[in-house]
């Protein structure tokens, strides 16, 4: 039998994209450890923000400060952490929006930016000469390799054109959205998406969310009718009063060309929602991958795969539509993840201020539960939520729930309404038993300095097994959270590569055996708040010195199961490699 796992990622990837950069072995230790002795209080978590120290500079340019006149300069823009250069050592991509001004624009000229990791604690900015220096309504981003090169692409959404980047090696990348047929006709705001094999060929496809149908030259101002009033306060016009616009399904015709399926998937009749986050997810664990959205004001959306291209929306019958009254949400963000523990996905997903976030719990049966009261989540209300995503952050092996928030109205300040625009986040622990408890305000400095955030990615930046977050920020610099506290907690990185199925092995289903207890997680694309987080799975294990086996079912729908191996470290595991599952 071949060799099944490697100590590290780094081996495994050296044939594949540009490897002319010396490889380093990842270090004992995070580069933001504390150095003194008891100076991080005890608890799961410390964060702290050394965006700045690390080089990760930039201003998110998202029009007006102060007063937002339009809607289009609320939403903001996510972020991806992805390894574009295949040195075994995740990279930063944040996405950039413009201004209304047309002078203004043409002065800041404002892009996205692209962060090389050091491989030391600190990240140079690459965007120059990158081939990503677009300027306009940048929205959301996800990664995925579509043509199964070993090299990472982009797809950036905005308001207008959308943009895939093709990963050329050597850092740069070239535009092929007109090629490809997936930069649409200019007329639709895209918002979320995510690379997802649907039909399971091998190629990863496209799912896209619209939010509105919106022109700048005839949408209102502030305060024209009740739309454009909030408590009072003549604030920017929507979504509710404005067009919705449907979703987009591309299909991978495995040629570097793409094929708009929308209507004949059925992913269009989905009409009347303003569609935010994509979350792909096999809740049912048929094999087949589904797909999740956060919509704005109106119901959220469960497409359900019926094997045979085409999906149908279940989010009511299962339960995922509404909050437990039966009322629709403003949802932004949502994550999935298995928080109980019972190796079934669950759904948290994040709304508008005055609400409580949703946490959805899988019964097994096709249907959810809604347990945010019982969860002990349903007390925060001030916060208008954004990105969000299930990560253990302190290795214990149950998943707990970091959250990012901001207000869209700048008014809510000078108005004094009741909220603020720049806000906290929220950190809550699971703490077993279907429970969580809020140690939001004894997690450090990077939970509780104010910002209006919007889009979230996690990952394990200098593969020592501590996951941190990357925030993008409406009007301000970005925010690069490392957790300083520390425990004895042990933890696996598993990196999939399909052979047969896509490579990034997108849509697999990984299981983790340790002594009497199974971890449950999928590799996919997308999900936060319009953003992309490290493809690779971080496994809390706890105190648990072994993993006895691994367990993976590929995209294809077919298993193979891996030996076991120690832990605090990377396995790479390659489809084809393992023992077939029959």
């Amino acid at each position: 039998m071949v060799l099944l796992w490697m100590p590290s990622p780094y081996a495994s990837l050296a044939a594949q994209g540009d490897m002319s950069k010396p490889l380093k072995a990842a270090p004992a230790t995070s580069p933001y450890r504390p150095t003194q002795a008891n100076a991080i209080p005890p608890g799961p978590a410390w964060f702290i923000d050394v965006a700045s120290q690390a080089g990760l500079r930039m201003e998110n340019i998202n029009g007006g400060t102060d007063t937002k006149k339009y809607i289009i300069e609320t939403t903001g823009s996510g972020v991806a952490i992805f390894d574009y250069d295949n040195d075994g050592w995740p990279d930063i991509f944040l996405v950039n929006g413009t201004t209304l001004d047309a002078k203004l624009e043409q002065r800041l000229k404002p892009t996205s930016h692209l962060f090389h990791n050091n491989h030391d604690g600190t990240f140079t900015d690459v965007t120059r000469g990158s081939g990503l220096e677009f300027t306009g309504w940048g929205q959301g981003v996800c990664v995925g390799d579509y043509d199964n090169d070993g090299l990472d692409d982009l797809y950036v959404t905005a308001y207008g054109k959308n943009h895939l980047y093709q990963n050329q090696g050597s850092g740069k990348f070239k535009d092929v959205s007109e090629a490809a047929g997936v930069a649409g006709d200019g007329s639709a705001w895209g918002t979320g998406c995510a690379f997802v094999d649907y039909d399971r060929d091998g190629h990863l496809d496209l799912m896209v969310a619209n939010y509105v149908n919106f022109n700048v030259k005839t949408a209102p101002n502030p305060g024209e009718g009740q739309i454009c009033v909030w408590k009072g306060t003549p604030v920017m016009c929507g979504p509710r009063g404005l067009a919705s616009s449907p979703n987009i399904l591309y299909h991978n015709l495995g040629n570097g060309k793409f094929e708009n399926v929308s209507k004949a998937s059925g992913i269009e009749k989905t009409e009347g929602h303003y569609c935010f986050s994509v979350s792909t997810v096999d809740y049912d664990d048929d094999g087949w991958p589904d797909i999740y959205v956060a919509c704005d004001s109106t119901p959220s959306i469960l497409y359900h795969n019926l094997k045979n291209g085409t999906f149908v929306d279940v989010a009511a019958e299962a339960g995922v539509a509404f909050n437990e009254d039966g009322r629709e949400q403003a949802g932004m963000g949502s994550t999935v993840g298995d928080y109980d523990g019972d190796g079934r996905p669950d759904i948290f997903k994040t709304n508008f201020s005055d609400d409580s976030s949703s946490l959805y719990r899988n019964n097994g049966d096709g249907t959810f539960a809604s347990t945010i009261f019982e969860a002990g989540l349903g007390l925060n209300t001030h916060e208008l939520g954004w990105g969000t995503m299930f990560m253990d952050v302190d290795n214990d092996g149950r998943l707990d729930i970091f959250s990012v928030n901001g207000h869209v109205y700048p008014e809510v300040d000078t108005a004094h309404l009741g909220s603020t625009y720049r806000q906290s986040r929220l950190l809550y622990w699971n703490a077993g038993n279907g429970k969580f408890k809020d140690i939001s305000q004894q997690g450090g400095p990077g939970c509780t300095q104010p910002m209006s955030s919007r889009g979230l990615a996690i990952g394990d930046l200098w593969n020592d097994g501590r996951m941190s977050a990357v925030i993008n920020n409406m009007s301000a610099q970005p925010m690069l959270l490392v957790n300083q506290s520390t425990n004895a907690n042990h933890w696996l990185g598993v990196i999939t590569r399909g052979t047969k199925s896509n490579r990034d092995g997108i849509g697999a289903k990984v299981t983790v055996q340790v002594a009497d207890h199974k971890f449950v997680q999928e590799v996919r694309s997308g999900s936060s708040y319009i953003s992309n987080n490290d493809l690779r799975l971080h496994f809390g294990l706890g105190s648990s010195l072994r993993v006895e086996r691994i367990e993976v079912r590929w995209p294809n729908g077919k298993s193979e199961t891996f030996p076991g191996a120690d832990v605090d470290k990377f396995v790479t595991l390659t489809e084809g490699s393992g023992t077939a599952v029959h």
